[in-house]
């Protein structure tokens, strides 16, 4: 398909990838192909809808967690208490919370690795360049303000799939 891969940071026994940009569902595709061929086994989140039949069983089956946007849960908190008791934990969250555009990002990654005392690995698509790269990783100290900052600068030239979806919003 003609991608490359510039990964620089290493992948401990516990992180979590927030990957961005996510304007298509094709970048699902990409991280699935990405994430076999490399030998990880990586959760991800993505909204209850997919889990219906025919798909269902088989997005559970590769590390699908269902998400409700609907309701008020303690989703954060009970991924945070399963990283802490987990001997490994790997899941990935694509900041944006959707393929639309979207200048306000959700922050849940950012608490659970921070109640979890564990890195936020960043991965980025950029389909110009045809590059997955990860060469930075955060480890959350509180100070939301300044590393979501952080963050979303270390995406700012990403090209998604569909690139008038993504945003960095304002930092």
């Amino acid at each position: 398909m003609g991608w490359t891969k510039e990964i620089t940071v290493a992948h401990p026994d516990k992180y979590i990838i927030c990957l961005a940009p996510h304007t298509s569902n094709w970048d699902f595709a990409l991280g699935q192909l990405y994430m076999r061929a490399e030998g990880y086994t990586i959760n991800f989140l993505m909204k209850k809808e997919w889990f219906r039949w025919p798909l269902g069983n088989l997005f559970r089956r590769i590390g699908g967690i269902p998400v409700w946007r609907s309701k008020k849960s303690s989703m954060t908190d009970n991924l945070a208490e399963t990283a802490m008791q987990e001997k490994t934990f790997h899941l990935c969250i694509t900041p944006e919370g959707t393929r639309s555009l979207n200048p306000d990002w959700k922050k849940g990654f950012y608490y659970i690795a921070l109640k979890a005392q564990i890195p936020i690995l960043l991965y980025g698509l950029d389909y110009e360049k045809k590059l997955i790269r990860c060469t930075r990783s955060i480890i959350p100290t509180g100070d939301i303000d300044n590393e979501m900052r952080e963050i979303k600068l270390y995406f700012k030239d990403c090209k998604g799939k569909k690139p008038e979806l993504f945003t960095i919003g304002e930092i």
